[in-house]
């Protein structure tokens, strides 16, 4: 059963007058087991703004010429107007052993499948297609403050040269011997495991929290020239089919598929982030799953009752691995405790 529950309105009301409990945040309240899906409606919602990111949308014409596309495409080298933010309802339980959040947003073109591969009759071609997927950035023991996704965004690749707009995922930390952890949620490749790779930030880039590489591209090509800018060309095939079977001679049926990626289920601290995912009435609802306290040096650790809480910041893909949105104000989650749960319910 729900502990010191009380309405949404009730408690947005006693937020805003208490001295002890800030109103702007994110608060996870107690419960005896693991929420069922019914709790998240009764759950204290918090809307997170990601700004900047590149949207996509469905066609709204049968053909639209390239300079269309370039002059409304989001980028600083011709100052087109940004596209509109987009509003992350993200909600939080948590339990003696785990805290449990969710994430939803409206998303009209669900996308998980990243470069996946289609057989014609006749050989392989790639679609080119990407995936859906987020990110989240905790900053433990406050070391930033103000904090935002801005400590650690593209600090080294982000660049403009005439027409060409550029900025790539090596993200790092400007400061030696800081470190952030990171949570990546990718609608194909850890939506297929049911996991968000765990990982951490410090000044030489992106790791995971147990070493070694997740993601494979499923291309012959890759395997004999790895920086081979023609990864998914023309003479290329994937290594295997959406069965798992090697890709030879054998018989495919036109329109057979393959996935652009293969993933090797995570163990360990690579593994400690659940997710489970699913779209449906046109928005994204994924709820993800982590012991408050993992014992891993680089896994963020949650305290109920601890009122500064643990910031964060959100980026959000929408078909895309670069162009992301981002929040830019600092949010910051709170695991309320029964005394504070009693102390706002005492102000009524």
């Amino acid at each position: 059963m729900l502990r010191s529950f009380f309405p949404v309105l009730l408690l947005t009301v006693l937020l805003a007058g208490c001295n002890e409990v800030a109103a702007d945040r994110l608060y996870a309240l107690k419960l005896d087991r693991p929420p069922e899906l019914s709790d998240w409606e009764r759950a204290l919602p918090r809307l997170v703004t990601v700004r900047g990111g590149r949207p996509h949308r469905l066609p709204s014409f049968a053909e639209i010429d390239e300079d269309t596309v370039h002059v409304t495409t989001a980028s600083c080298h011709h100052g087109s107007r940004l596209p509109d933010p987009i509003q992350v309802d993200m909600r939080a339980f948590y339990t003696d052993r785990d805290l449990y959040l969710r994430l939803a947003w409206d998303d009209a073109t669900p996308d998980q499948a990243l470069m996946e591969w289609v057989y014609d009759g006749a050989r392989w071609q790639n679609t080119g297609s990407q995936e859906d997927g987020f990110g989240l950035m905790w900053d433990p023991g406050g070391q930033f403050p103000r904090f935002t996704c801005s400590y650690a965004c593209h600090i080294d690749d982000f660049g403009v040269s005439r027409a060409s707009f550029h900025a790539s995922n090596k993200m790092r930390l400007a400061k030696e011997g800081t470190w952030l952890d990171l949570w990546n949620w990718k609608a194909d490749r850890t939506a297929r495991y049911g996991f968000a790779d765990d990982r951490f930030i410090d000044r030489e880039g992106m790791k995971g929290d147990l070493p070694g590489e997740l993601f494979q591209a499923n291309s012959r090509l890759a395997q004999t020239a790895a920086d081979s800018p023609q990864l998914f060309g023309s003479d290329d095939q994937p290594l295997y089919d959406a069965d798992r079977r090697p890709v030879g001679e054998e018989f495919h049926p036109p329109a057979s598929r393959a996935p652009g990626w293969l993933v090797e289920r995570p163990s360990g601290g690579r593994a400690d982030v659940l997710a489970a995912a699913e779209h449906r009435g046109g928005a994204w609802h994924v709820v993800l799953r982590r012991a408050l306290h993992t014992g891993d040096r680089h896994d963020v650790s949650f305290v109920p009752g601890d009122p500064a809480g643990i910031a964060f910041g959100l980026a959000v893909m929408d078909h895309t691995l670069f162009e992301h949105y981002a929040s830019v104000v600092t949010e910051r989650l709170v695991l309320l405790n029964e005394v504070q749960a009693a102390m706002l319910t005492s102000e009524d």
